[in-house]
């Protein structure tokens, strides 16, 4: 989920796509996010906010800046409980009706990509129809033969390989993504490559392949001058 939600960042703030280090440096720092997060006994790990991308998209403002603000509010209320009581109170209606119209956001984004892609190709038609049913479908069927106690319909006497499984099979993001870049990168057709739209992308996902990269997805700061991006 956090490197659609990458894409979907860079698409709403006018950047070019990251290329695949800057992906690859994402996922890293991430990961080093949920050591940390380990380390400090936090409920939840760190994750790309899926929400705060729809917001991107509907205020326009993609500023560092607003992240760094945003981030000394957050610590300022988790530390002064009082004040974040005050957000708390906060009807959940509230919070549903902007989920829906943030996630519909990144939702529309995702979906735009296809552009890029040969429309009136059968095969692509194809591999879009198929990945959007069976991702609905397969996650429905999970849902409904779960039992109370959260048991799923893979039942195995590995409990650890159930809950594997039975999690990734109820995710329909998850179960889309597999099946349609399972599907697109096994069926051959006549221009293929074009058809899909690779020709756009490759160019944006070598280092020195636009030079904006640069200016994009450089670290904040004087960071940069300490862990160059060249070397990430």
């Amino acid at each position: 989920m956090s490197t659609a939600t990458f894409y979907a960042a860079s698409r709403l703030a006018g950047a070019t796509p990251p290329p695949a280090h800057v992906v690859s440096r994402s996922i890293g720092l991430q990961g080093l996010g949920q050591l940390f997060d380990g380390f400090f006994g936090a409920v939840v790990g760190t994750t790309a906010s899926v929400e705060n991308v729809g917001l991107l998209g509907l205020t326009r403002v993609g500023s560092r800046r607003v992240v760094q603000i945003s981030t000394a509010f957050m610590i300022f209320f988790s530390i002064f409980g009082k004040f974040g009581a005050f957000f708390a109170q906060i009807p959940l209606p509230i919070f549903a009706a902007i989920y829906c119209i943030l996630y519909g956001i990144v939702a529309a984004i995702g979906i735009s990509f296809i552009q890029f892609a040969n429309k009136n190709s059968m095969r692509n038609i194809y591999v879009l129809g198929i990945s959007l049913f069976l991702g609905i479908s397969i996650p429905q069927y999970f849902v409904m033969n779960t039992d109370i106690a959260g048991h799923g319909p893979v039942r195995t006497p590995a409990g650890w390989f159930n809950d594997i499984l039975n999690t990734i099979f109820s995710s329909p993001p998850t179960v889309a993504t597999i099946v349609g870049t399972l599907v697109d990168n096994t069926l051959e057709a006549r221009h293929s490559i074009d058809d899909r739209g690779v020709p756009w992308l490759v160019p944006f996902q070598r280092r020195k392949g636009d030079s904006r990269n640069d200016e994009f997805y450089s670290y904040p700061l004087r960071i940069n001058e300490y862990i160059p991006s060249r070397f990430l």
